[in-house]
């Protein structure tokens, strides 16, 4: 009978903990994202235990997923802060974004099947309903599955998992993207996935490339012209 109760307590404390963990991470996941939690904001495990009421523990272990998403980072003297973003190395980044864009897009078009057609158009319509809601975290997160969809659509393995990590570590520079337009996407940048997916579908490879060139190239501009227009803004810029 005690050695069962043990158990029972046992296994309420680890679904306790688990659960702390998942809130833990989902939380300073999202406020990172973000930009809540700015670039540079130190992360101290006393006082996040103490504001989720939680033992260091489930702390640890939702800043050890955070630090494999590289949201946060552990310096050499052992302090841990949220990632700064890489303004010198952007224009890298989005030769790299653009480039894989350009790449899967084209690959959709060649290898797509109808499977794969009705898992776009599913992934569209969830962005297009978070566009709606001006809900800036679900439109990162749809955009991102509506992406890394069309690359599995193009069947090369190693595409996808490039493009899906360039997708990830972009996730707050594309926050910024959204606050240019404070949160309420105009129309005509949903339509372009709209034209894209049609273009997939009728397995035109010119114009599939053509869409993904101006699609990244309006993201791109939007968000230079957001970053010099905003340059002093406490958003722990990485220069």
């Amino acid at each position: 009978m005690k050695s069962g109760t043990k158990k029972s307590e046992a296994a309420e404390n680890g679904r306790k903990r688990g659960s702390g963990v998942s809130t833990v991470y989902e939380t300073l996941r999202r406020e990172i994202i973000d930009l809540t939690l700015a670039p540079g904001s130190p992360i101290d495990e006393a006082q996040l235990a103490e504001r989720f009421a939680l033992s260091r523990t489930p702390i640890r272990e939702a800043l050890v997923r955070l630090a494999a998403e590289n949201l946060i980072t552990t310096l050499t003297n052992r302090a841990t802060i949220v990632s700064q973003i890489d303004f010198l190395n952007l224009s890298s980044f989005f030769d790299a974004l653009t480039l894989m864009y350009r790449v899967t897009t084209r690959e959709a078009a060649v290898n797509r099947s109808e499977a794969d057609l009705e898992a776009i158009r599913a992934c569209q319509a969830e962005f297009t309903r978070s566009v709606a809601a001006r809900d800036p975290l679900e439109m990162i997160s749809t955009n991102r599955d509506f992406h890394v969809a069309i690359a599995q659509a193009g069947g090369n393995k190693y595409y996808t998992d490039l493009f899906t990590r360039l997708l990830d570590e972009g996730r707050r520079i594309l926050r910024l993207y959204y606050s240019s337009f404070n949160d309420e996407l105009p129309r005509q940048y949903v339509i372009e996935h709209e034209d894209i997916i049609d273009a997939i579908a009728a397995g035109d490879i010119a114009r599939a490339d053509a869409l993904a060139v101006a699609h990244a190239d309006q993201i791109v501009r939007q968000i230079q012209s957001y970053i010099a227009a905003d340059r002093r803004n406490s958003i722990g810029l990485s220069l």
